[in-house]
């Protein structure tokens, strides 16, 4: 699956990186924290990891993914010391695979899922039960994120479900491996309409948000946050600390997260 990263980073390339920083002047007062989290916390993110660094004089590494893939890689023995996922599903698995730090995981954000459609003054579209997307999209395809993986596809799939629409679009459905992926393709036009956290459409001015669809069609979109089990050092609790602090909560607001993190 695709990995977006704000500094592209390999497990191969982060381990040299790490050998490197052991030898740069001052590594020994600063640390390397590795951060996987999901894509749709692309913008917010990049601004946390500058405050964080300035304030801290730690190096942040983030890389961004949808969250199946993130977790996966994680399984797999990835070098990531912090997990922000875009729903509480694939926590989970790894706290079941005893890969989360006990005590350390907390709720972060929450967000919501709205239909988008390319253009900046798109028609605006009543999202329910009598909603005619097929009709719609015509010979168009709906972008999401991958819709039994990714939480952004999930949480669109269970809602589309929910309002009796995912059997006349199915078929029309353009997957993509994350959710930035899927803004893609509507903010370029290869699809005129994609389903996306309203987050992501914030953050793209070729999009307009045609429609919200119900918080009571799909599970309630959480993101947990949580140190991972493998190395322990305090940097770790300093940026989840950070990440409940004000200015990590600014940064989320200013993205259209609602911050449920004290």
């Amino acid at each position: 699956m695709a990995l977006v990263s704000i500094h592209h980073m390999t497990a191969g390339a982060a381990g040299l990186a790490l050998s490197l920083a052991a030898l740069a002047p001052g590594a020994a007062s600063a640390d390397e924290i590795t951060v996987f989290a999901a894509a749709s916390m692309t913008n917010a993110l990049a601004e946390i990891e500058q405050g964080f660094e300035a304030a801290s004089g730690h190096d942040l590494v983030v890389s961004l993914a949808g969250s199946s893939a993130l977790a996966r890689q994680i399984q797999q023995g990835a070098p990531a010391d912090i997990f922000v996922s875009a729903n509480p599903g694939w926590m989970d698995t790894l706290e079941a695979d005893g890969l989360v730090e006990p005590g350390t995981r907390f709720d972060l954000l929450n967000n919501a899922i709205v239909l988008i459609a390319h253009g900046a003054d798109a028609a605006p579209v009543e999202i329910g039960p009598d909603t005619d997307l097929a009709g719609l999209l015509g010979e168009g395809r709906l972008a999401m994120a991958l819709v039994d993986a990714v939480p952004a596809g999930i949480y669109g799939k269970a809602s589309l479900e929910s309002l009796g629409l995912w059997e006349s679009v199915a078929p029309q459905v353009a997957q993509s491996d994350n959710v930035r992926a899927a803004l893609a393709l509507v903010a370029t036009g290869e699809a005129p309409y994609g389903i996306v956290y309203a987050t992501d459409a914030a953050a793209e001015d070729s999009v307009s948000v045609v429609g919200t669809f119900p918080a009571d069609s799909h599970p309630p979109i959480v993101y947990p946050a949580a140190d991972l089990a493998n190395r322990d050092f305090p940097a770790e609790t300093e940026f989840l600390d950070y990440l409940r602090g004000a200015e990590a909560r600014a940064a989320f607001e200013r993205q259209g997260f609602v911050v449920v993190a004290e």
